[in-house]
């Protein structure tokens, strides 16, 4: 099998919205966004909001569990180029430990919630949990930094 064309994979608690449908998709040069959230497949009326936000875009959308990005990613055809974008940092290593093969995680927006902290410089609220998880994917080789929109400074993690 083929290994997928992934052009970019991002944490963000919202998932798809205007940001990553909009300067995201475009600064990766995506056609394809993939949404790995377990809940999400399950969630029809958040699904209609982010494919019409992919459609207002005109780029494909597949919602898929953890476990089928797992099994299915390297069946994507090589014209697709896919950008992944999950919700959690633990979600992101399942799949990274999974052998999704991911060299590089883009962490964007993770809201202040209870037990979470602002991570250095930038608007990402982490617990030990989140630091714990960026530090596996870091030692199964991947990239992690911060960076909110395309054109903002990035924050190595």
């Amino acid at each position: 099998m083929a290994e997928p064309n992934i052009v970019l994979a991002r944490i963000d608690n919202r998932l798809v919205h205007g940001q990553v449908g909009n300067q995201w998709v475009g600064a990766a040069g995506a056609n394809l966004i993939l949404v790995a959230n377990d809940e999400t497949v399950d969630d029809e009326v958040l699904k209609s909001v982010m494919k019409m936000t992919a459609d207002s875009n005109g780029i494909g959308i597949r919602f898929w569990t953890l476990e089928k990005t797992i099994t299915t990613i390297f069946k994507a055809s090589p014209k697709q180029t896919i950008f992944i974008v999950t919700k959690t940092p633990e979600d992101m290593l399942k799949l990274i430990e999974g052998g999704v093969p991911i060299k590089s995680v883009n962490v964007g927006n993770m809201h202040m919630t209870p037990g979470k902290v602002v991570h250095k410089e930038s608007h990402v609220y982490v617990d030990d949990k989140d630091l714990a998880d960026f530090e596996a994917m870091k030692a199964k080789g991947c990239e992690v930094y911060i960076q909110i929109a395309p054109g903002d400074k990035k924050y190595s993690i």
